[in-house]
C-alpha cells in the first residue's frame, strides 16, 4: 500500500500511524534475527516499515533484496531509504527504475550521513548535494509516495540550527515530499515548538515524530551528542543510576517511551515511529503499555 493511502485512511480513522524501523544487517544471521523481529512485530500491525541504508549509503543492495522480501512475503507496506551518499544521479534513476519495477511505491528520501572515515558529506560529481533535490529528482522518475527525514532540534551541521530545518522541510515538502519523519528526540516541547514553527512556514504534511526506547544509556548518551539530541534532565537524572544495569535500562526505557508517547498522542500526532534497531521487545512493550491511547 502506498504511504499516501496509508496517512489518508489513519486520518480519515481519526488514529495515528505506528511504523518501525530496521537496519539491513551485515551478515546472514543478522538477517534472520531481522525477520523474526519482523514476525514479532506483526503482532501490532504495523502501518509500514521502514530500511534504512548501512553507514554511507553501503548495503545498498541488500536494503533493496530486504525491502523486496517485506513486499512478496508480509501484509506490512515497506518503505526504501534512498540517500546521496556515494551515489550519481545515474545510479539513482537506475534504482529507481528497479524500484519501480519491483513495485516499491514507498521511499525515504534523505541526503544521508558521511561514509565512515568522512569528517564531512561531499556529493558525488553529477549527483546530489541535498536532499530536497534528491525529492524532486524522485518525483520525476516515478509515481512514488516520498517521505523525508526532519530534525526537531535542527540538524547537528546546521549553523541556524531549528529553523534551517523548518526552511528545508518546506522546501521538501514543495518539491513533493508527502510526509516527514523525525530523528529521535526526548524533549516533547522542542518538537512542539518545532511543529509551530513549521505549520507558520506553510508546512501542512503530517510529521510523525521518531521513537527510540532506550536500551542502553551510554550508547544512546554517545549517539545523542553526535546528532544532536538532546537528552532532557529528567530522563538523564533516571538513567544514569542504573547505567551499568541493562535490564533495569531497559525497564526504565519502556516507562519513558510509554510516557512520551502518550504526551505526544495527547497532542494529537500524525503516527509513531519507532526505531527498533532490528529488536522487537521495547517497542512491543510500549505499545502494549499505550494500549487504549492508540
Amino acid at each position: 500500500m502506498r504511504l499516501k493511502t496509508i496517512l489518508e485512511q489513519s486520518h480519515k480513522a481519526n488514529r495515528p500511524t505506528i511504523s518501525c524501523e530496521f537496519f539491513p544487517p551485515k551478515t546472514d544471521k543478522g538477517e534472520e534475527n531481522l525477520w523474526r523481529c519482523l514476525e514479532e512485530l506483526a503482532a501490532i500491525t504495523p502501518d509500514f516499515v521502514s530500511v534504512t541504508y548501512g553507514a554511507g549509503g553501503s548495503t545498498q543492495e541488500r536494503t533493496r533484496r530486504i525491502v523486496n522480501r517485506i513486499r512478496q512475503q508480509s501484509t506490512i507496506p515497506p518503505m526504501a531509504h534512498l540517500t546521496c551518499v556515494g551515489a550519481t544521479r545515474d545510479a539513482l534513476a537506475a534504482l529507481l527504475n528497479d524500484y519501480r519495477r519491483d513495485g516499491l511505491d514507498n521511499i525515504l528520501a534523505l541526503r544521508g550521513d558521511p561514509p565512515q572515515g568522512a569528517d564531512h558529506f561531499e556529493a558525488e560529481e553529477n549527483g546530489f548535494a541535498h536532499a530536497s533535490d534528491l525529492v524532486d529528482f524522485i518525483t520525476e522518475r516515478g509515481d512514488f509516495s516520498i517521505a523525508v527525514a526532519t530534525y526537531p532540534e535542527g540538524h547537528p551541521e546546521s549553523a541556524g540550527g531549528m529553523m534551517d530545518d523548518v526552511r528545508y522541510l518546506k522546501c521538501k515538502q514543495d518539491q513533493g515530499a508527502i510526509a516527514a519523519i523525525t530523528q529521535y528526540f526526548f524533549d516533547n516541547d522542542a518538537f512542539y515548538r518545532f511543529i509551530d514553527a513549521t505549520a507558520k512556514a506553510g508546512v501542512t504534511i503530517p510529521i510523525i515524530p521518531g521513537i527510540m526506547p532506550i536500551g542502553n544509556f551510554s550508547q544512546i548518551a554517545r549517539f545523542s551528542a553526535m546528532c544532536g539530541t538532546t537528552i532532557p534532565d529528567h530522563v538523564r537524572s533516571q538513567m544514569e543510576p542504573l547505567a551499568d544495569d541493562l535490564d533495569q535500562v531497559q525497564a526504565m526505557g519502556i516507562k519513558l517511551a510509554r510516557e512520551q508517547c502518550a504526551d505526544l498522542l495527547a497532542h494529537g500526532v500524525a503516527g509513531l515511529h519507532f526505531y527498533c534497531l532490528n529488536k522487537s521487545a521495547m517497542t512491543l512493550a510500549v505499545i502494549d503499555q499505550l494500549g487504549a491511547r492508540l
